[in-house]
């Protein structure tokens, strides 16, 4: 199914209440341009701290993104509740980036350039990451995703690249690659074949997921022939075909929502699938995609059975985040919520604990407040009186300790979850990738 298209500007919206109704926006306009600096709003903290938010409300990951901003304007809410940063509310600008990286790089240009944002949680996709981050470097403006995933990320972090203004609270595709395929192993699963979405995502997890396997004795069926699929394409039968021929015991998914559902159904209309297991990611865990994968004749799901992975998280700040999330939403928690959530704290804790509104002053503190050898809290308004006080502290995330490196990665463990016969998602175990190897300096 092609990328919906949207006009950029449609999704915008403005946060700013202050002890208001948590779920309340105080205006649905763009934010003004105002005369703040390319680094964020004006220096210091008489203008406030102005965020902006880029994330999927449309396009191919629309189902998992749709909870995103709430995410994000909960967290704001809570922290203009208890005092804003740097004596000021917050206020955030919101983007519909529409899962594509020509309207995320239009969106990310307004946040940066007319909008004059210090901060920006988001891109999800990494395609979009990937077409905003340089905008955001330029403009000095912190980005932290909360769900790009791609390995490439890291590799442009080491290079340089990204000048410090890049983080995630995901973990790569490095580690959940590694993890996918430690769960194919333990399956007992030997031939492997895969299909991706051709993108940086897509190609970068098979990389690691192919080498990951091959390397603890299994074997990738299409090795020398890897299935990459178009995302705008109109069918994807040849695909599927190709990603199932040689025989595979399970076949390895790197899918988005609405592509991967199209995928799917070509599999199993072609009689491919039956008895060989899906093995998916974090880009289709949703009953959004369940739903339109669909079911048989006999009511079954046609991905019961299947399994997969997604950035997990655990402890008792997620416990405290999930009672809230449901109290002020009405909502489940769904999958990079947390995540979502954790990432706009961050760009908050980091302007109070730099005692500054600008890009640049975020950029300097994001490290310190994330994985330095402060206090660990996991209360946002706690952290904040904390740095109000000339005290250090040490973020801990509900999305996990969220201890960002120098090429601004984290590491977490992994959700096994599967899909049960009647289409309903489940979490029924928990996989741990591999250390990382790479020095952090």
């Amino acid at each position: 199914m092609p990328t919906r298209r949207r006009p950029v500007l449609a999704w915008s919206l403005i946060v700013c209440s202050l002890g208001a109704n948590l779920l309340t926006a105080c205006s649905e306009t763009p934010a003004p341009t105002g005369q703040a600096s390319p680094g964020g709003a004006e220096s210091g903290a008489a203008s406030g701290l102005k965020l902006g938010a880029l994330l999927p409300a449309t396009g191919d990951l629309s189902s998992i993104g749709q909870n995103m901003p709430v995410a994000v304007k909960l967290a704001v809410d809570t922290v203009n509740a208890c005092g804003g940063v740097n004596g000021q509310p917050v206020t955030v600008v919101v983007e519909d980036d529409q899962t594509d990286p020509v309207a995320g790089s239009a969106a990310m240009t307004k946040l940066a350039e007319a909008d004059k944002v210090a901060g920006v949680v988001g891109s999800f996709a990494s395609s979009v990451s990937s077409s905003a981050v340089p905008i955001a470097v330029k403009n000095k403006v912190m980005m932290i995703s909360p769900g790009s995933t791609s390995p490439v990320f890291t590799t442009q972090a080491q290079n340089g690249d990204f000048q410090g203004f890049w983080a995630r609270t995901a973990p790569p595709d490095t580690y959940q690659a590694q993890a996918l395929a430690a769960l194919a192993l333990k399956k007992g699963f030997k031939n492997i074949g895969t299909v991706v979405i051709n993108n940086d995502y897509g190609v970068g997890f098979e990389k690691v997921f192919v080498e990951a396997v091959t390397q603890n004795g299994g074997a990738i069926t299409n090795k020398d022939n890897p299935v990459r699929y178009d995302p705008k394409a109109a069918t994807l039968d040849t695909e599927a075909g190709q990603a199932f021929a040689n025989k595979p015991e399970a076949v390895a998914g790197v899918l988005y929502a609405d592509t991967g559902s199209v995928l799917v159904q070509a599999a199993y209309k072609q009689g491919l699938s039956n008895g060989v297991t899906w093995l998916l990611t974090d880009g289709v865990y949703s009953a959004d995609f369940v739903d339109k994968v669909g079911k048989s004749a006999d009511g079954k799901s046609i991905l019961a059975g299947a399994l997969g992975t997604v950035p997990g998280a655990d402890g008792e700040a997620l416990e405290t985040f999930t009672a809230t999330w449901k109290e002020k939403t009405g909502k489940e928690i769904t999958a990079f919520v947390p995540h979502t959530y954790d990432a706009t704290v961050l760009l908050m804790l980091a302007a109070e604990a730099a005692k500054a509104n600008t890009g640049e002053a975020i950029q300097s503190k994001i490290r310190e407040v994330a994985a330095g050898p402060g206090e660990a809290v996991s209360d946002a308004c706690q952290a904040l009186a904390l740095l109000r006080e000339g005290k250090p502290i040490n973020y801990q995330g509900a999305s996990g300790n969220v201890d960002i490196d120098a090429n601004g990665d984290v590491v977490g463990s992994y959700d096994v979850w599967t899909v049960n016969p009647d289409g309903s998602l489940a979490i029924i175990d928990k996989v741990t990738p591999p250390a990382p190897t790479q020095k952090d300096g």
